[in-house]
């Protein structure tokens, strides 16, 4: 009987009222400085691409004007030049090369440790030794040593030897 003598419940909604929806004193004060950082934050951000856009412009030619360069002969040095570097086997109880030169103990491009009996090539500027194989590939791309950059281009050094 107690579900006779409970009453049902009324649920009232309230309409909004547009006094309810105003904006007064430090609230209006926030909105309106959100409102201004996030128009400045537009407008510089704009201005930045502005500039950037301006500068790719006036600093890079124009494509039209650019003529295609013409393609480099590769750099490294001609296969008989290569052939013609002096050859010394390495014999490790000397720590000198049948020239009198003093022979490193590793070749600095395989990062091999030089073993009795191996070919190494002797670079005439520099005198530094490699193991052949592995300065044959390195002058067919470069001109210079693997391990001081200097030039072995066709110079005086490198001309002497291909005439002895």
């Amino acid at each position: 009987m107690a579900s006779q003598d409970s009453q049902p419940f009324h649920w009232h909604y309230a309409e909004p009222d547009e006094n309810d929806l105003q904006i007064r004193g430090s609230a209006f004060f926030f909105v309106i400085i959100v409102c201004s950082i996030f128009i400045l934050i537009t407008l510089l951000s704009i201005y930045a691409r502005w500039v950037c856009l301006e500068n790719r412009q006036h600093h890079l030619p124009s494509r039209r004007h650019v003529p295609h360069a013409p393609r480099l002969p590769p750099r490294g040095l001609d296969s008989t030049t290569i052939k013609a570097l002096p050859i010394t086997l390495h014999k490790s109880n000397l720590g000198t090369s049948n020239n009198g030169t003093v022979v490193e103990s590793e070749c600095c491009i395989c990062l091999g440790v030089f073993e009795d009996g191996d070919k190494l090539k002797v670079l005439p500027q520099c005198q530094h030794c490699f193991h052949c194989e592995c300065v044959d590939k390195w002058l067919v791309t470069q001109s210079s040593c693997p391990l001081c950059r200097t030039s072995l281009g066709a110079d005086s050094a490198v001309l002497t030897i291909i005439t002895e």
